[in-house]
């Protein structure tokens, strides 16, 4: 069986319960590099997702990392790193030391799938809602303590 890689921009939507995922394909390519900063703005979470055989895709994460970094003008956002064609090990250029390491030092997770196979890829999109939900209910605004004492009212007529 021959898999191709991905030439164009392709856009999924779907909807799991109030959540919605836009999925914006682009294989790395530079000529989607505008379409992916809009993407940046408005996500609210990211895989970044590279190929545990090339060398490349997985040298790229640290740029894209860097560059939802400076879109959303955040020290830290959630995101979790993905490594695809788990089941290739074999082919595989990327350890997952390697990619470990890489994911301690973005501090972000990191999560091995193979899609040929549908191995944690539904894992990956579940721990990143995960992600995302944690990391908003960290910058909700603390509830402001009730500081008055429930005094028992007495009217007297």
């Amino acid at each position: 069986m021959t898999w191709i890689e991905t030439i164009t921009c392709e856009i999924v939507e779907r909807t799991l319960s109030e959540l919605m995922f836009a999925v914006l394909d682009t294989a790395g390519q530079e000529e989607f590099s505008a379409m992916r900063e809009q993407y940046m703005r408005s996500g609210e979470g990211f895989l970044l997702v590279f190929s545990v055989t090339d060398k490349a895709s997985f040298d790229e994460i640290y740029k894209f990392h860097r560059q939802i970094l400076r879109v959303k003008d955040r020290d830290e956002f959630p995101m979790l790193m993905v490594g695809n064609k788990a089941d290739l090990d074999h082919q595989r250029l990327v350890s997952p030391v390697e990619a470990q390491n890489l994911s301690r030092q973005l501090k972000i997770p990191y999560i091995e799938c193979s899609a040929k196979l549908r191995m944690n890829v539904d894992q990956a999109f579940h721990e990143l809602v995960r992600i995302v939900r944690k990391f908003q209910l960290s910058e909700r605004p603390p509830l402001k303590p009730n500081n008055k004492k429930n005094k028992k009212k007495c009217a007297i007529l």
